[in-house]
């Protein structure tokens, strides 16, 4: 199985550490995007299985890229996570709210992030 995930953040040092942390992991697929433009011109294309998106970018943030992948045919029901600083109980709810499966806090572990991005995959799987 080949779950291919969409990484979406303008900061160029941690689309990296995400490179790093997901490049080798069997059964996982990756590809980068430095804005929600650009996320938005490749995601059809792509079919990514999963989602990470930065909640914080400028132009366009995270949640108003999720109001626009969530009008394409190919993302209606792609599982989306917001990557963010913003972990607070009340934010996180308020993502769940815009649609997001999960939240990852940022700063994040590279060591854990395939694990965590499996857990929730699977979790969207059987739910």
């Amino acid at each position: 199985m080949n779950v291919k995930v969409l990484y979406v953040d303008d900061e160029p040092d941690i689309r990296t550490i995400v490179e790093f942390a997901l490049e080798d992991e069997e059964g996982l697929t990756i590809q980068l995007c430095a804005s929600g433009a650009e996320a938005l011109t490749r995601v059809e294309s792509y079919q990514p299985d999963i989602i990470l998106l930065d909640v914080m970018m400028p132009s366009m943030d995270g949640p108003t890229t999720l109001q626009h992948l969530r009008t394409k045919p190919c993302c209606v029901n792609t599982p989306v996570v917001f990557v963010t600083a913003k972990v607070q109980p009340h934010e996180v709810a308020h993502f769940k709210q815009l649609g997001a499966v999960a939240v990852i806090a940022k700063p994040f572990d590279p060591m854990t992030l395939a694990e965590q991005v499996w857990a929730i995959w699977r979790g969207c799987q059987h739910g």
